[in-house]
């Protein structure tokens, strides 16, 4: 089983290519993108993308809208805990047959459309949820999105690490973040519009968020139709044989074992696993605030949603592009370090416009700095979480090992952002933000000074 990496690997300690041979040409470099494992991995992508935000940025927005405390809305980041603990049960989805949908559909399929119909009912029950009237009830109902949602992520990062040839994982990794990317956008702007076209057609609000949910429930249907158009994974397949003979027990135990005992016994593990905590903490600790933000200062659901989705995605996309080239021209620290730095003073132009008030073009610019410098983030951070799951027959429950380590900043440490915001005002606790991003960077320049980066690999 092959990591993502690219035709031009770097070297984490010179930032130089790994490998001598010719870089393709542009013809070659589009083609790759219209193989049909790769769209395939890109629909993926976006079904991983689209229900993050619905248990999270939209789902603030609707709860402010009726009148919910920032109090109770920053803790309502908390029901976020499943992509923390994921890692827990991601053996189980290593080892373990779904009943009838693994016949159906095979190991990893069978998996990805199971989760998908209990995403799909998980939305709708969120859909029919009052945040002004039963909190409770949308908690539990948004803790099940975020479950079910979580589990999708570890069948489609497993699947796709499977399904793509070495010469495809640069084309196959470039593809999900930027379709995961987009899923997000659609599941906040795109909810939005959805929502206030309702209300212009005389639908009250509670009906019109209503029904932007389910219609963002139906959505999650492209996943389901890419998986059962999709082929099983040969690696998936010959997984499944090698392990025929072992009981379900043995195949969790071995699944879990294996990967974490591996990790640990890393040099500064638990400082590697510290910086995967803190590294997004300044994007998480802002963006749990955001959206409530843009609301109190007199935006309406559809200015906000027109940026984000117009402006927004542009500059998400070219940040995307920055990120690469960052990959491609500087060694791994060298990019945390640059992408750490600017991610957190992007924060500085929401004081910014706090401090100017209502403009759309000062939304604009501070949406624009902050997609800009998050997608530089996430993709320079996918890299290395890639870069430290070396190991083929660990790769899936590690990278969910991982993954989850780097949500406890979005879900539990961000949980006081509400509060912190109450007490500071708005432009002091975006300079805040700001601040948070310190640890990172000190365990940032510990980790380089104990050469935690030697022989890591750029697999972007």
């Amino acid at each position: 089983m092959t990591l993502p990496n690219t035709a031009s690997d770097i070297s984490a300690d010179n930032g130089t290519r790994a490998a001598d041979a010719p870089a393709p040409t542009w013809r070659e470099s589009v083609a790759v993108y219209l193989q049909p494992r790769v769209l395939i991995v890109l629909f993926l992508g976006f079904s991983s993308g689209l229900p993050l935000a619905l248990s999270g940025s939209t789902l603030q927005i609707w709860m402010r809208e009726v009148g919910v405390d920032l109090g109770t809305i920053g803790l309502f980041a908390l029901v976020g805990t499943p992509y923390t603990l994921k890692f827990l049960w991601a053996p189980l989805v290593d080892a373990l047959h779904v009943p009838l949908f693994t016949a159906a559909f095979g190991r990893r399929r069978g998996w990805l459309v199971f989760a998908q119909m209990l995403l799909i009912g998980s939305i709708v029950l969120l859909a029919l949820t009052d945040p002004a009237r039963a909190p409770f009830m949308v908690a539990l109902a948004a803790l099940l999105v975020a479950a079910t949602s979580s589990t999708q992520d570890i069948v489609v990062d497993a699947f796709r690490v499977e399904s793509l040839p070495e010469s495809e994982q640069a084309a196959g990794m470039a593809a999900y973040v930027a379709a995961y990317r987009i899923g997000m956008l659609v599941s906040t702007a795109g909810a939005l519009v959805v929502v206030s076209a309702f209300e212009s057609s005389g639908l009250p609000r509670p009906s019109s968020w209503m029904w932007g949910y389910i219609v963002m429930a139906g959505l999650v249907l492209i996943g389901t139709v890419t998986a059962l158009l999709a082929t099983e994974p040969a690696q998936s397949k010959q997984a499944e044989a090698a392990t025929a003979a072992d009981t379900a027990i043995v195949r969790v135990i071995h699944a879990a074992s294996g990967a974490f005992s591996e990790f640990l016994a890393r040099k500064d593990a638990f400082a590697a696993l510290a910086f995967v905590v803190l590294f997004k903490f300044t994007d998480a600790f802002s963006g749990t605030m955001t959206a409530p933000f843009v609301i109190d200062l007199g935006f309406s659901k559809v200015d906000y949603a027109a940026i984000v989705k117009g402006v927004g995605l542009a500059a998400t996309l070219a940040g995307g592009f920055a990120g690469g080239f960052l990959a491609r021209r500087y060694s791994l620290a060298t990019s945390l370090w640059i992408s750490g730095v600017v991610q957190a003073l992007a924060n500085l132009s929401f004081s910014w416009l706090a401090i100017t008030g209502v403009s759309q073009w000062a939304l604009a610019l501070a949406i624009c700095a902050e997609n800009f410098t998050s997608a530089i983030g996430t993709v320079i951070f996918v890299a290395y979480l890639s870069a430290l799951c070396q190991n083929p027959l660990h790769t899936a429950t590690q990278y969910a090992l991982l993954t989850a380590l780097a949500a406890v900043g979005r879900t539990y440490l961000s949980s006081g952002a509400g509060y912190v915001a109450k007490a500071t005002g708005w432009p002091l606790f975006f300079m805040i933000c700001v601040l948070v991003a310190i640890p990172s960077l000190v365990l940032l320049g510990w980790l380089q000074r104990r050469r935690h980066f030697d022989g890591l690999q750029m697999r972007v």
